[in-house]
This record gives C-alpha cells, sequence and structure tokens, in this order.
C-alpha cells in the first residue's frame, strides 16, 4: 500500500524520484526516502512524514546521481520513523531496495538471516530482502554481469506473499533490476532513459509508453533498454504499450482539492466510460466479452465481489442485472467471500471490481473463484492491471487517474459500466422489452448533463456542511437503490471527516437504530425512487418527531412536508438515480471536511490502492 519510484537515464534522479513521490503520496504518506547511485557508493536519504520533508535533508541538493529509487510509505510492519523507512540497505551497504507489498515469511527469513550473521536495524518486512540479495551474491562464484539477477531471482523465491521491487546496486552502476508479484509496477520508456512506478499517473508527465510487468517477472534496466525474464531467467519479450492519458489528467487543474476536480470531472468520466458502447439504433457493445446467448442462458448465479466504494457499485449493479435478466446476484466483500467457501461451479459468472486492479482481497477471491469452475469478469479502471490479467475477461470504467483517496468519478463510473453489462446481457437474453431497454440507453446518454446539474446544488450543500461539520454523529436513510446510495454517501463522510455515521434501511429504523435518535441529531435521507416515496416519508416522520434535523435528497415532488433542507437533483431512471444521487452527498463530505481543516485527499489511516490484506 506504498508507492515506489525509479529512474535510470542521463539526468540528475533525485528531482524525478521526489516529483514522482509526489504524486504517489495518495499511496501512503507516513515516511518517505530515495537512494541513488553516486561516484563513491550508494546514497540513501529518508524521513519521516510527508514527501516535502525530503526537500530539508541535508545534502540532498548534492546528489548527483542518475540512477535511483525512492518510497513513500503507509506502514504495514513497524511505526512511521526514519529508520523504518525505505529504502533499505544490506548490512553491507552495498544494495538498496524498495519494495510494495507484504513479505509474510519474513519472521522465518529474518531468523534465518540472523544465524548467518546478519543484523537488522528496523521492524520492517522489507529489511530481509537487502541482505538475502546480498547472502545469494556472495554465494555465487560465477562472478559475472548476472550474478546480482541470479542474487535477486534467488531472494524472490525465498519470499512469500506479494511484492513489487527494485534494486540499486554499487556493484551494478549503470543498471537497475525491478520484479513484481501480486502488486503493481509499470516501466516508463523514454529517450535514453527509463522511469519505474507503482502508478502511471506517477510518470505520465515524462513518457507515455509503458512495459507492464505480469507477475514473477523480472526486468534489468539500463539507460537504452529494457531486458526482460520469467522466473526461471529465461528471456522473453514484451511490447510497449501507449497511454494516452494526458499528463495533466493528475494535477488539479485550479481546483483546490483533487477530491472537487474529481467530483466535477464526472461528467466527462461517465462521457468516456459509455464511449462507444451504445451505437445508435444499435445493440450495447461489448467488443471485449462476445458473450453468446447459450452461455448467459447457462448462468444461473452471478456473484459481484468487491471491496467499500466498489463493492457499493455492485449493490446498484445487483439491481440493474436482476431487475432487467432476471439472473439472481450476490453481492460480496472480498475479503469475507474468499473465507466462506461459496458455492461456486461452472455455471457461476464471478464479477469483480477494483478501481485499481490491484485489490489485494478482490485478486485473492478472483483466484478462488477460478479454481472453482467459474467464468470471471473483472471490472477496473488501470489498463493491463492485475486483476485484469487473471480475470478471463474484462471490462474498463473510463474515468482517468483518480488521485483522491476518496473515491468518487470511479464509483458512479462502475455504476454506469455495470448498468452497461445489465443492458448487454439483457440485449442477448431477451429478457426485457426493446422500448424498456431503449429508454434506458437513452437516459444513460443524458446521465453526464445532469450530473452537471446535480453540481450545481454545491452552495447550498456548502451551507448545511456549515451547520452540521461539528456533528458527532449522523445517520443516513434510504430504501431499494437509495440504501446503496446511503451506504456510499456514509461512508464518504467517515472517511474524509472523521464523523461517526451509520446508513439503514429506512424501513428497519423502528427495528432498533430509532434508539439512537435524539434531539438535534442530523438524519439524512435520499429518496428517487416512486414506488417508495410515502414509505420512505413515514420513516422520515418517526425521526423529525423525535428532533432530528433533516436533509432530502430527492428527483420527486414531495408531499408538503417539515423537512429542514431539501435538495432536489434530475429525475431519472430508478436504476440510475444512485449516479446523481451521490453527488450532492459526495460535496457534503468534502464540505464537511474543509470546515473541520482535514487534508480532504489524503484522510488519515487510508490509502488508495489496499494492495495487502
Amino acid at each position: 500500500m506504498c508507492g515506489i519510484i525509479g529512474y535510470i537515464g542521463s539526468k540528475k534522479a533525485s528531482p524525478i524520484l521526489i516529483s514522482g513521490l509526489l504524486r504517489l503520496e495518495y499511496r501512503g504518506y507516513d515516511s518517505a526516502g530515495i537512494a541513488t547511485v553516486e561516484k563513491n557508493g550508494l546514497s540513501v536519504m529518508k524521513d519521516k512524514g510527508r514527501v516535502k520533508n525530503l526537500y530539508n535533508l541535508e545534502g540532498i541538493d548534492d546528489l548527483e546521481g542518475t540512477i535511483g529509487i525512492a518510497h513513500t510509505r503507509w506502514a504495514t510492519h513497524g511505526k512511521p520513523s526514519k529508520e523504518n523507512s525505505h529504502p533499505h540497505l544490506d548490512n553491507s551497504k552495498n544494495f538498496a531496495v524498495v519494495h510494495n507489498g507484504i513479505i509474510e515469511n519474513y519472521s522465518d527469513l529474518k531468523g534465518f538471516l540472523e544465524k548467518n550473521g546478519y543484523t537488522f536495524y528496523s521492524q520492517t518486512d522489507t529489511e530481509v530482502i537487502p541482505n538475502l540479495i546480498h547472502y545469494y551474491y556472495t554465494k555465487d562464484k560465477n562472478n559475472d554481469k548476472d550474478r546480482i539477477l541470479r542474487a535477486v531471482q534467488h531472494t524472490c523465491k525465498d519470499l512469500k506473499g506479494s511484492y513489487a521491487i527494485q534494486v540499486i546496486s554499487k556493484y551494478m552502476p549503470d543498471n537497475m533490476i525491478v520484479v513484481r508479484k501480486d502488486s503493481p509496477l509499470v516501466i516508463g520508456k523514454g529517450d535514453g532513459e527509463c522511469y519505474i512506478s507503482s502508478d502511471i499517473p506517477a510518470i505520465l508527465s515524462f513518457t507515455r509508453d509503458f512495459y507492464l510487468l505480469n507477475d514473477n517477472e523480472f526486468a534489468v534496466l539500463s539507460r537504452d533498454k529494457v531486458e526482460f525474464y520469467d522466473i526461471d531467467l529465461n528471456k522473453i519479450n514484451k511490447n510497449v504499450k501507449n497511454i494516452e492519458w494526458s499528463a495533466s489528467s493528475a494535477d488539479k487543474n485550479g481546483f483546490e482539492d483533487y477530491m472537487l476536480k474529481e467530483i466535477h470531472e464526472q461528467p466527462t468520466a461517465i462521457r468516456e466510460t459509455i464511449g462507444s458502447r451504445l451505437p445508435e439504433n444499435e445493440p450495447c457493445n461489448f467488443d471485449d466479452l462476445n458473450f453468446t446467448k447459450e452461455f448467459l442462458t447457462s448462468i444461473n448465479k452471478i456473484y459481484i465481489v468487491a471491496c467499500g466504494t466498489a463493492m457499493h457499485a455492485g449493490l446498484s449493479g445487483k439491481i440493474a442485472i436482476e431487475k432487467l435478466c432476471k439472473i439472481p446476484v450476490t453481492v460480496d466483500i472480498a475479503s469475507e467471500f474468499r473465507y466462506r467457501d461459496p458455492i461456486i461451479d461452472k455455471n457461476t459468472l464471478c464479477i469483480f471490481i477494483s478501481q485499481s486492479g490491484e485489490t489485494a482481497d478482490t485478486i485473492a477471491a478472483l483466484k478462488l473463484s477460478k479454481s472453482k469452475g467459474a467464468t470471471t469478469l473483472a471490472v477496473s479502471n488501470v489498463i493491463g492491471s492485475s486483476i485484469t490479467r487473471e480475470a478471463d475477461y474484462s471490462i474498463y470504467t473510463h474515468a482517468g487517474p483518480e488521485i483522491a483517496v476518496a473515491s468518487t468519478k470511479a464509483y458512479t463510473s462502475q455504476i454506469v459500466l455495470l448498468s452497461l453489462l445489465a443492458i448487454y446481457f439483457a440485449e442477448i437474453l431477451e429478457t426485457t422489452s426493446v422500448f424498456e431497454l431503449k429508454d434506458l440507453k437513452k437516459e444513460l446518454l443524458e446521465l453526464p448533463n445532469k450530473i452537471e446539474n446535480a453540481l450545481k446544488s454545491s452552495k447550498r450543500i456548502q451551507e448545511f456542511a456549515k451547520n452540521i461539520y461539528q456533528e458527532k454523529d449522523v445517520f443516513f436513510l434510504g430504501r431499494g437503490v437509495d440504501y446503496n446510495t446511503a451506504l456510499e454517501a456514509s461512508l464518504k463522510l467517515k472517511e474524509i471527516s472523521y464523523i461517526h455515521s451509520e446508513a439503514y434501511a429506512a424501513g428497519e429504523l423502528k427495528h432498533g437504530p430509532i434508539a439512537l435518535i435524539e434531539n438535534g441529531i442530523t438524519v439524512i435521507s435520499i429518496i428517487t425512487d416512486p414506488k417508495l416515496v410515502e414509505k420512505t416519508i413515514s420513516n422520515i416522520q418517526e425521526v423529525i418527531t423525535r428532533g432530528a434535523k433533516t436533509l432530502v435528497i430527492t428527483n420527486q415532488e414531495l408531499p408538503a412536508n417539515n423537512f429542514d433542507t431539501i435538495i432536489t437533483v434530475p429525475d431519472v431512471n430508478v436504476l440510475l438515480s444512485p449516479v446523481l444521487s451521490i453527488i450532492p452527498l459526495q460535496l457534503l463530505s468534502y464540505y464537511i471536511s474543509k470546515e473541520k481543516g482535514l487534508d480532504v485527499d489524503k484522510p488519515r489511516n487510508l490509502a488508495k490502492s489496499v494492495t495487502v490484506e
């Protein structure tokens, strides 16, 4: 759950490394460091805290090395400290390593190394890696150019867990070695230089040409070329992939925070996600799937598996697929799914959602499903990510880079993509009338403009935020699809404002939660399903009677009421309403966090990509 950067070329490495770390800081920000190959050996500079602290380190401006690696950390093993920050050196100080992931057997490896005379100076699992490399390097009596590569290979065969690793050494002043397993890593190719990163946006301003590493693949980088090897060090060929994202996609573009920028990017993200999938007067287009009626008819159960916000998108996808396709759908939390022995067979379709495509629990659940014979489909925002390479089929949102830790545009893009998938299935299965699907397609195409309309509620939401930002508890209510929105809105509020919040299906209120309602508490309700307006209003009246302050997000004509604040969003088919009703609630979380003076883009204890279990 950390960020790594590397550079090899003719320019000074340190400014490039720090610039890359600043772009990656959303992946972890409790410490940061760089290591470069200098004329007199390796130089390591690191410190506790944010990346910007590196600028203040004595001697960092004097670094001349043109090869270097860097890391920004989100603590897993060991508290945030200078000693625990990366890069880590071996005892001889001739090998430097940065690592993203978790080494599950590090205790055993540490014990082995200690018996062989090695000393450890940190609490991290990473420190075993450079020392193992040194151990195997000294055992190898063949003093050739591949000696270090073999040492890295032997080390990786000893490691259990997930890792993306960069290695530099005093003994190879013109090369760098990288390897990955279950943790993201990309290589950007420039003219006489290479860039390495755990995320494409961090180096997109330098190059748009990328090599994507698969699990257990090694790369040996020089300034002019990259050589690739499999786990047995057989040479393999890789093609460069051109990434079309613009470098400015990772900038704030005049917005105060990435999250606010990304909330306002949702119309564009939805347009890009729809793309060419809705050709006029033709069936929904998923060229990447080409599913047949025979195949879809054989599917008797669908699982949608994800974590956090992606799981909430899956809940909306469930309602769309069940309504349009008449196939039972179960939505499961990835971390629970894999441990409860789910009932899966060859007639099961398992859909896995992950914005980054690197979510460890979701990838593990995918591998379990494949082992049981299910057909697997990945939904991701990152082309070439781990989950898309593991799955039988992959489809992509096209939300662009999402920098803020709290997901916004990726979430709404996931809902739209799942809705498109439901239409695609329904057209093949012929389970929903052509006219109903045609109307739904039309509404999908109108969504971006309606989101722009929903964003106009910003000022009223900001005023409401000023009135409740000091609250300790907030409750969200909804029925049907609106309950799914309530879950996501509650999560957003927790993530970036640190206010305790709970979401309840409104009909469950009287079955216990109403005991928590007291005078002055804030209750936020969503009402977008015309069939459930009266029922939901009845539930809201129950909290008003007990003194609650109320905010209602709706696209319905409501009867006379005594709600404190009503925010109206554009009317839309109920299957798509979560895309619009979440907009003011994303803004509410944002403005509450700003009122509290918090770091909106980097909330405490959280990181963007959860690449460890």
